[in-house]
């Protein structure tokens, strides 16, 4: 979920404080990991009563977070899935209540990204040899200008959206179970820089 992309949709202040919520973002994270499912199972993975759960779907629903899937209900049986396009968080908003929910937001995708990179430690032992040879963990420490360190992440995102772009077609054009040979795949990409301030403010 990166700050910055190309199709994204770009997430309003009411949408940011919608999100906010740990409930929801578990359930979001659920639905990007096991695809589309109903309020029933996902309360059972989270430990609480339907109703609550099916409140939170629609609260993600209302702001196009995720999507009903028509095809695979039966009767009032209702699937969930995370809509296609992904999302930013776009610069921080001058409204205060969304500032603060964009600040829990950034803290939670920090908190994401070791929980992901544990569980990929703990599994990797156990994971198919193919998908171990194309994993990979990487960081770089680069010296670079301002300008130059924007370019390196738009190029890296417009390889991002691509891929995305192909994961969006394929669950659209199979909703109900992820074609054989696939698998659930985490991207982290981060690019920042570190003291900045120390290095270009006055001697001390």
């Amino acid at each position: 979920m990166p700050r910055k992309s190309f199709s994204a949709r770009t997430l309003d202040a009411n949408a940011l404080k919608s999100f906010a919520h740990p409930l929801r973002l578990r359930l979001y994270e659920l639905l990007e990991e096991h695809g589309p499912s109903t309020a029933t199972r996902l309360a059972g993975l989270v430990g609480q009563n339907t109703g609550a759960t099916s409140y939170h779907l629609r609260e993600l629903a209302r702001h196009e977070m995720i999507e009903a899937v028509p095809e695979l209900g039966r009767g009032k049986e209702k699937y969930w899935r995370v809509a296609p396009g992904g999302f930013s968080y776009g610069e921080s908003p001058a409204d205060a209540d969304a500032a603060g929910a964009l600040a829990f937001l950034l803290d939670e995708v920090v908190r994401q990204r070791g929980a992901e990179l544990t569980r990929w430690r703990e599994e990797a032992d156990g994971t198919p040899e193919e998908w171990v040879q194309a994993s990979g963990l990487g960081r770089r420490s680069l010296r670079l200008t301002a300008g130059e360190t924007a370019g390196m992440r738009d190029e890296i995102f417009e390889v991002l959206e691509r891929y995305r772009a192909l994961s969006d077609r394929r669950i659209s054009a199979s909703p109900g179970a992820p074609d054989p040979g696939t698998a659930h795949v985490i991207v982290h990409f981060d690019v920042f820089p570190v003291g900045v301030e120390e290095v270009d403010g006055p001697a001390r």
